[in-house]
């Protein structure tokens, strides 16, 4: 893509958020790989550095062995607990606080799109939050941080204080179903926004990928900027290919001097 098609790509979708009264982001792994958090298909991932199966929720409850290597990657600090927000996610906020925001759908699990400022009630994580512990007996929920503090001499895995069920990192794994309500809440959003804005998803995860699809059905413009073409690309009315952070940070400088 030549910088005069980018300039004008960037323009484009500027124009179409200072018209726009309701727009939806819609985030995947690409947002958070410029915090340093590796994605999970890509050369050096997530599934390079561990057995896909620890993450199916059939080996979780059945093997203790599994429950264990969960609990020491939290002891060594999560996948991602020092990440900071990037420009993209700063810009994702930026937009809430021009009033321009209605939700953020999100399939990452790091916490970094509340981290950079947005309202955690407009933040629908369709794939859970790792840094909560859900107890899968009575549906406890405990801070990471909190029960790594207090059990990491104690005892090799951690159960829920007030039913002593297993405790789970609060996130979807393979076999478990999206939580019904955040899915729901987030369909909603999608099919009533003027305008959706996907940044750093590659649109291959299901049903989290609808969301464009029910966006674009119901009328919404629809903006894709991922690095990777999408097979969502030909619907789209404007399609960049680039990274998020250059990307979103020169858009909103864009909104900024015309609002």
């Amino acid at each position: 893509m030549g910088v005069y098609d980018l300039d004008g790509k960037i323009i484009q979708a500027a124009d179409l958020i200072v018209h726009a009264g309701n727009v939806v982001v819609f985030t995947g792994a690409g947002v958070s790989t410029e915090s340093g958090i590796p994605d999970f298909r890509s050369p050096g991932g997530i599934w390079t550095r561990f057995d896909p199966e620890d993450f199916t929720i059939q080996k979780f409850l059945s093997s203790p062995e599994t429950r264990k290597k969960q609990w020491q990657i939290l002891l060594e600090g999560g996948l991602f607990a020092n990440a900071e927000p990037n420009r993209a996610h700063l810009a994702v906020a930026e937009l809430e606080e021009i009033g321009k925001l209605k939700c953020v759908i999100t399939q990452n699990v790091d916490n970094l799109h509340q981290k950079a400022g947005n309202s955690p009630e407009k933040v629908y994580e369709l794939h859970g939050n790792m840094r909560w512990l859900k107890c899968m007996s009575c549906d406890a929920r405990y801070p990471v941080g909190d029960v790594v503090e207090r059990f990491r001499a104690k005892v090799e895995v951690p159960e829920c204080e007030r039913c002593q069920g297993i405790l789970k990192p609060d996130v979807v794994f393979f076999g478990e179903l999206l939580p019904e309500l955040t899915l729901k809440n987030a369909t909603a959003h999608a099919t009533r926004c003027d305008l959706m804005i996907v940044i750093g998803s590659s649109l291959v995860v299901y049903p989290a990928a609808y969301m464009p699809m029910y966006a674009k059905e119901a009328g919404a413009k629809l903006v894709i900027i991922n690095n990777m073409p999408t097979s969502f690309d030909d619907a789209a009315d404007v399609v960049i290919h680039h990274s998020a952070g250059d990307v979103t940070e020169r858009i909103m400088e864009n909104v900024r001097r015309r609002l």
